[in-house]
């Protein structure tokens, strides 16, 4: 699997997602078997370049190639100065962000808002690819089927994507009408994939490896990209390349190695963001990762009120343990409550 001249460790991706992707969790994916992990997107916007927001999300210390970066805007010009500005903090690879449905997002006609618009929607794609080229960077595209159910135009995006020089698109499974709701349809992002020449990635929905399989064969996609079930769940990677590769479904990991990889998460999330804002923004990977196991709601309700690292930690240390005493391997997660909490996401 190739983006451009790039080399990529395998098929399986996580998605950019805002609030979610920073580095500490990207580097935790990648260590769990993720080929290829995007940043949450940065803005186009100059005069936010400097903000603590931006400069964390654009900060790759220690990060393993390849650092992609995912860049937001409505302008060509804007697009194509924050595709260099990241260029020059260490990106290897641009994405264009023309999928992210959310309001705050699309009522700038940014995101998903820009597959209205073809023609700015091109000049975009043209002006960014035309800031990465001498650079030797290549520029990748994520979008939606289409604004909404009466106009699915991922397949003309595409197509002009290509044409322009981009070197790979991603197709979430919805319209930005449809945000997160109801299921992910692959049809479309078959069509996209037998319409270009370039690799084409498969997203929405893929929360298992048979789940991936199925998507995998629908689509004829070159890879696919993993969002939400990959919160609190990191080794889902590990999980499909194996299934992948044998046919047969790995077991649970330990308790006691689930509870290193997020101690270890959480020191590198802490590096990040300091005391005050580390221990809040944690919260929310606490619970993702003791979602659906015995006590784990409890466990995350009496987390929340906790407002030191050092506490935070010591809490999540005691709880593995005392889970570990009971299930030395990690209760398998069942497919509704899995369901359940991504519904909630939405």
């Amino acid at each position: 699997m190739r983006i451009g001249h790039i080399t990529l460790a395998n098929q399986l991706f996580v998605a950019p997602m805002a609030g979610v992707t920073d580095r500490p969790f990207r580097m935790l994916c990648k260590k769990l078997g993720a080929g290829y992990a995007v940043s949450e997107m940065v803005t186009s916007r100059k005069e936010l370049w400097n903000s603590l927001k931006t400069s964390r999300r654009a900060d790759h210390t220690g990060e393993t190639s390849p650092i992609a970066v995912q860049i937001a805007g409505t302008d060509a010009l804007m697009m194509a100065e924050a595709a260099a500005y990241n260029i020059d903090r260490g990106a290897q690879i641009i994405d264009i962000n023309m999928g992210c449905p959310a309001k705050k997002v699309c009522n700038k006609w940014a995101g998903s808002a820009l597959m209205q618009d073809e023609p700015l929607a091109a000049q975009i794609i043209e002006a960014v690819v035309a800031a990465c080229a001498p650079r030797k960077v290549p520029v990748t595209l994520k979008m939606r089927t289409g604004w909404c159910d009466s106009e699915r135009n991922a397949v003309r995006i595409a197509r002009l994507a290509e044409a322009a020089g981009v070197a790979m698109v991603t197709v979430h499974g919805r319209t930005r009408e449809q945000g997160y709701r109801g299921a992910a349809e692959y049809e479309t992002i078959a069509a996209v994939k037998a319409a270009l020449a370039i690799p084409v990635v498969a997203n929405g929905d893929i929360d298992s490896p048979r789940k991936a399989r199925e998507v995998l064969a629908a689509t004829q996609a070159d890879a696919i990209m993993i969002g939400r079930a990959a919160q609190g769940r990191p080794w889902i990677f590990a999980e499909i390349a194996h299934f992948l590769a044998t046919g047969e479904e790995l077991v649970p990991p330990d308790t006691l190695q689930a509870k290193a990889w997020l101690v270890e998460h959480l020191h590198d999330h802490y590096g990040l963001y300091g005391e005050l804002a580390g221990v809040r923004s944690a919260r929310k990977h606490i619970g993702w990762a003791v979602r659906a196991l015995p006590g784990g709601e409890d466990f995350r309700d009496r987390m929340n009120r906790i407002d030191d690292c050092a506490a935070q930690l010591r809490a999540v240390h005691d709880w593995f343990d005392a889970l570990a005493d009971d299930h030395p391997r990690l209760p398998a997660t069942s497919r509704a409550a899995n369901d359940d909490f991504l519904a909630r996401q939405a």
